[in-house]
């Protein structure tokens, strides 16, 4: 197709051209958007243009309009949250997904990427040590797929209480919300992972979310005695391992998934840790037929003749059309192979443990909790008020972005590795940052 519309081959050179430059160019960038709100919204047009423009006019208004309001998660020292990663292989597998555009409502519409998906999703599940034979599929994001266990749970065990720590990410809390089922969080021990022997009401508990990984201290459940409860309750364990669970392709940090074969559902989030792009949810059952139960509604415009036999996995979960996401997870385990995935891995943890030694060795500075993977809790000693300050001061400056956290009543700042490009240097810069903005409050 030609004419205002765009040219694939011209304008495409020039979009992979610009990408390329971006990530030449993005560890020079303020890793934190430098705009106020409605700044972005107040340059562009209030309608849409009457003809068309070329596509080059967007490129431009991408450099121009846009990128000011770009926070770079892809940015070396993006220290905030969980680091993510789009890796070359999966960016181009992005491009290739929305060139075919295939919509897999059914096995029918898109027999490619429904296959494709169960066959990366046991390549996963091998690389991670999951029991052989679980059901996976894909979902956008972990709340969904927590979401999705959520219902399968309820229609499994016809109860409505969900159980999971008071470190347990928001999206449990928040599905339990738009489910309408009751939510109790269980209090932790001195380093914030669920006492199982605080677990209450089990007979009456749907599900018991075990987190391994928790999003402000990376905390790792005691998932063997939860499964244990949740066995004589006859609970479904639902397990969050959408950070830490990429993790699991290290031999050394497979302590961490102890009990996780007991599991009745699982997610990890490959567009976490997994050099994966937003997004890429990888949820696994060992109860299939329940979340089917749970999911599964063919209206007639959707039955066909191969229907019985073929696995449509929009029966599997929440929504109908479905993306080709595969397609990047398999170009990510194609191109990077376990060896690369590793290797990231340790990257990551390894320069955690460095920053780690420095704020331990540090007078003033004080550590918040373990480091279990490569998430650093920290604060300086003495009020709340001098490390909110000091967030404030390093994220306004664009050399780094970190987060924080609330622990036992306390402010505490995050520094969370796991961005490919980030090396030893850029942990150093982010180091250097701190010290000099804590010297000026």
């Amino acid at each position: 197709m030609t004419g205002p519309a765009g040219d694939l081959r011209t304008d495409g050179l020039a979009a992979l051209e610009w990408a390329a430059s971006y990530l030449e160019r993005v560890g020079e960038l303020p890793v934190l958007a430098q705009v106020a709100p409605g700044e972005i919204r107040a340059r562009l047009p209030s309608t849409a243009p009457e003809d068309g423009e070329p596509f080059a006019a967007v490129l431009r208004d991408l450099d121009d309009v846009l990128l000011d309001g770009v926070t770079h998660w892809q940015h070396p020292r993006y220290f905030a949250y969980f680091a993510t990663s789009a890796s070359e292989p999966a960016i181009l597998a992005e491009l290739v997904a929305a060139t075919l555009n295939s919509v897999a409502i059914l096995w029918r519409t898109a027999p490619a990427a429904t296959e494709l998906e169960g066959v990366v999703l046991e390549w996963v599940a091998d690389l991670l040590g999951l029991p052989a034979g679980w059901h996976g599929h894909i979902e956008d994001s972990a709340s969904t797929s927590t979401l999705a266990a959520l219902i399968a749970a309820r229609e499994a065990t016809g109860r409505d209480l969900v159980l999971c720590s008071e470190q347990a990410h928001s999206s449990v809390e928040k599905a339990a919300r738009m489910l309408r089922m009751r939510l109790h969080k269980v209090e932790c021990d001195q380093d914030f992972r669920l006492r199982p022997e605080a677990l209450r009401d089990l007979d009456r508990a749907a599900v018991v979310v075990a987190t391994v990984g928790t999003t402000a201290t990376t905390s790792v459940d005691p998932v063997p005695a939860i499964a244990d409860a949740c066995e004589r309750s006859g609970a479904w364990m639902h397990v969050d391992a959408a950070y830490a669970g990429s993790a699991m392709v290290c031999p050394e940090h497979r302590w961490a998934f102890a009990g996780v074969e007991r599991a009745d559902s699982l997610v990890v989030n490959a567009h976490k840790w997994m050099l994966t792009p937003m997004d890429c949810s990888l949820l696994w059952t060992s109860r299939p037929k329940q979340l089917r139960d749970a999911f599964s509604l063919i209206p007639e415009y959707l039955r066909t003749p191969d229907a019985e036999d073929a696995l449509s996995l929009s029966e599997y979960g929440p929504a109908l059309g479905r993306r080709f996401r595969a397609l990047k997870l398999w170009a990510v385990l194609r191109c990077h192979g376990r060896s690369g995935l590793q290797a990231h891995i340790r990257s990551g943890i390894e320069l955690a443990s460095l920053f780690e030694g420095w704020i331990r060795d540090q007078a003033g500075w004080k550590l918040c909790a373990p480091r279990t993977f490569s998430v650093v809790c920290f604060r300086l000693e003495g009020s709340d008020q001098r490390s909110r300050r000091l967030l404030e001061r390093v994220n306004a400056g664009g050399e780094i972005f970190i987060s924080h956290a609330v622990l036992n009543g306390r402010y505490v700042l995050r520094l969370a590795v796991g961005q490919m490009r980030t090396t030893e240097a850029d942990v150093q810069i982010a180091w250097d940052v701190l010290k000099r903005e804590a010297a000026q409050l």
